[in-house]
């Protein structure tokens, strides 16, 4: 509950409004923090893929973005686990210029959305 008042607050607070057309990308830019140690990894998947990114498995369900503005306001729907357990860490939409709106909650490593990738990105 409080996860979907997250994601309908930041769609709010994005330049995304209902009348704007939004248009999925075919993968996502994503980035991952460990936090021990401070090491960062920009990682590209496409949509549908799962990678690993340090000890987590991501995989992307779908990247939009404003057709108006490709390069900003993406959101991605991500599901984060650790690698070799079933159990979910994060499942849900990610916005990339509020990404502490809906953030994965681990002890150690943070993924969040860079950008989604575009035709006119590629």
């Amino acid at each position: 509950m409080i996860r979907a008042l997250a994601f309908a607050l930041a769609l709010a607070a994005t330049s995304v409004t209902a009348q704007q057309t939004v248009q999925s990308g075919p993968g996502a830019m994503l980035r991952g923090l460990d936090k021990v140690n401070g090491q960062t990894v920009d990682v590209e998947l496409q949509t549908g893929e799962t990678q690993a990114v340090f000890g987590l498995d991501v995989a992307l369900g779908d990247c939009r973005y404003p057709v108006d503005n490709p390069t900003g306001d993406a959101f991605a729907f991500l599901t984060i686990w650790e690698q070799g357990k079933a159990e979910q860490l994060f499942d849900g939409w990610m916005i990339a210029t509020s990404p502490a709106l809906n953030a994965l909650d681990h002890s150690r490593y943070d993924v969040w959305v860079i950008r989604c990738i575009t035709p006119s990105a590629d």
